[in-house]
């Protein structure tokens, strides 16, 4: 049998404070916890206080039943948290807790072993807004192996990230995986003129991506190379929110093209978890065949 491929979300973990009550979250928690759904062997790595909200965290991974072991707790600083707002259509608006404990990413050996060892990683420009954790997250990736995929998801939040970061991290990547919102953001940030197809493929010139992952919310998606542009209408569904959505898709996205399925079939798996995940509450629902399960109990 083949073996699962192994991934790995670096960054932020965090409880996000919805208005209908706390949900575990941060985005590549998300990816991970997604990306095992999907069959990979997933990590978190990431970092907790040494607290009862800390505890729960571990708790809830326990739960899922997602490998921890490279979950720091940290003393001193809390564990983050996020206040959640959303609007009418179920768009979340962030407020994120500062000097907590994943800025406080600690590194070592264990995690230079699981960086030469992972198939894929997934990070972003959040948690390093901290010198420690960027510091951990850049020494991650140093030590990944050339044909390891490095997936960054941009997840540009408030002002906690600038230009020279953002070009570092494209400098790294395999994927870029950004929302069209974000789109005109890096636009005006590389002064890249011109239509959504003009910036990609600029994008495309200047970084050494294999593949850009443009998702549009209800409109869909497109996935674009310099070889390939697949466009995806998205599924209409009733979004209850949307929090975890772009990361359930980023996992899709990373474990298909690990198993080389095709972009057209990476679109289809990517956009039908995203819209699925919408119709749930909070960033880590439970996958569609467990909640077929206990319905039908």
């Amino acid at each position: 049998m083949t073996a699962p491929p192994l991934v790995v979300g670096i960054g932020e973990i965090l409880w996000d404070l919805l208005p209908s009550g706390r949900r575990i979250g941060g985005a590549p928690a998300n990816f991970a916890f997604h990306a095992q759904t999907l069959g990979a062997a997933s990590f978190v790595v990431s970092a907790v206080g040494d607290d009862a909200a800390g505890r729960d965290i571990l708790a809830e991974l326990d739960r899922r039943g997602l490998d921890r072991r490279f979950l720091a707790t940290v003393s001193g600083p809390p564990t983050g948290t996020v206040s959640v707002s959303l609007d009418p259509a179920g768009m979340p608006r962030y407020v994120i807790q500062e000097g907590v404990a994943w800025d406080e990413l600690p590194w070592g050996p264990a995690l230079r072993d699981l960086a030469r060892a992972a198939e894929a990683v997934c990070f972003g420009t959040l948690a390093q807004r901290s010198e420690v954790s960027r510091r951990a997250i850049s020494a991650f990736l140093k030590e990944t192996r050339p044909e390891a995929v490095r997936v960054l998801d941009l997840n540009l939040r408030q002002n906690y990230h600038s230009p020279d970061l953002v070009r570092g991290l494209l400098e790294d990547s395999t994927i870029l995986k950004l929302n069209d919102e974000e789109l005109r953001d890096v636009g005006e940030m590389f002064t890249l003129p011109g239509s959504e197809t003009e910036i990609l493929r600029s994008l495309l010139r200047t970084f050494p991506l294999v593949m850009i992952a443009l998702t549009k919310g209800r409109k869909g998606s497109r996935l674009i190379g310099r070889d390939q542009d697949v466009h995806h209408p998205g599924y209409p569904v009733e979004a209850v929110d949307t929090v975890g959505a772009g990361d359930a898709f980023t996992a899709a996205l990373a474990v298909g093209y690990l198993k080389r399925m095709s972009w057209e079939d990476i679109s289809e798996a990517a956009n039908r978890l995203a819209s699925q995940v919408c119709t749930r509450p909070g960033a880590w629902p439970d996958p569609p065949s467990k909640t077929a399960a206990r319905t039908e109990a």
